[in-house]
């Protein structure tokens, strides 16, 4: 699609239903499935070829970034599920991240590099990261960037405006996800079944939360932090300030993606076996809603937002 069409988008001149939506990438089905939230219903299902896995929700410019797995296709969609543009960065893709002026900020797993975009997907910098950078976070204040480098047991961190690098800061084995919350970096160190708690200025590990067996995505809620452990089928839940564990819930088999409801009252969780994407109410930590989606769901990165 030509960059018009995006632009289109971004000025809102496409239809969009009012709502909090989530956009989950169905890996098996080559599908993005469209949720509303607040219902529970499916709004579309988009046809996305290349195992589609991460994803990030741009709800200010009603726009989802969605990477297919095989070959490093960088698909944009609109709040309909139109896929309105798409890019080849590369079979590497795969974190995403939003920059504050409405670019990404993308890893590459196998050439080991952070690229920053700007809203017109042109690469602003390129740098080198550790080996195999998976997600990629920014803080509150979009100053820095971070990865998780998986194959070298670190966070890399860097000034978010040029791509230097600041620090590399070693985790737990094997990080995954990545998340900036409260003033500190939360890794998901999927090997040693933990999360590492970084305060990013001072670059040094705060402290080391356990979790379940294999642990994946990672989001906050109602003062909780929800931890995805994949291989226990489970949710670890623990307090966000004083990191003493709360709870451990079966919410369904394999999950995976999990992001903040856009109210910030729950979790939205997507099972990678079950094929469900449930609702989790923080407060008393009961299911809301269990939503049925197609093969192999994943959604990794923040895939939730309200429309504007």
């Amino acid at each position: 699609m030509i960059r018009a069409a995006l632009l289109c988008c971004t000025l809102g001149l496409s239809p969009a239903l009012a709502g909090d939506l989530a956009f989950v990438t169905s890996q098996n089905a080559d599908m993005v499935t469209i949720v509303d939230l607040g219902s529970g219903q499916i709004i579309s299902s988009t046809p996305v070829s290349g195992a589609p896995a991460p994803v990030a929700y741009d709800a200010q410019r009603s726009l989802a970034y969605v990477i297919s797995a095989k070959d490093g296709v960088l698909h944009v969609l609109n709040e309909t599920g139109r896929d309105v543009w798409r890019i080849k960065l590369g079979e590497g893709a795969f974190g995403i991240a939003i920059a504050q002026d409405g670019g990404l900020f993308i890893t590459d797993w196998y050439g080991h590099r952070l690229s920053r975009y700007d809203g017109r997907l042109s690469r602003i910098w390129s740098v080198r990261t550790g080996a195999s950078p998976a997600g990629v976070a920014l803080t509150s204040d979009g100053a820095l960037v971070a990865t998780a480098d998986r194959d070298d047991d670190q966070i890399s961190l860097y000034d978010a405006s040029n791509g230097r690098r600041l620090r590399a800061i070693k985790v737990g084995k094997h990080p995954y996800a990545i998340v900036a919350y409260d003033g500190r970096l939360w890794t998901t160190d999927v090997q040693s079944d933990t999360v590492t708690v970084v305060d990013p200025i001072l670059g040094r590990v705060e402290a080391t939360i356990p979790t379940g067996s294999h642990p994946y995505g990672l989001a906050f809620a109602g003062g909780k932090g929800f931890v995805t452990n994949q291989y226990a089928g489970t949710i670890s839940v623990f307090d966000a300030k004083t990191l003493a564990p709360l709870a451990t819930l079966e919410t369904g088999d394999y999950p995976e993606g999990i992001a903040t409801l856009p109210d910030g009252s729950g979790v939205a969780i997507v099972h990678w076996e079950s094929n469900t994407m449930v609702i989790v109410d923080a407060a008393t930590l009961a299911v809301r809603k269990s939503i049925e989606l197609p093969d192999g769901p994943r959604a990794f990165g923040l895939f939730t937002g309200r429309q504007q």
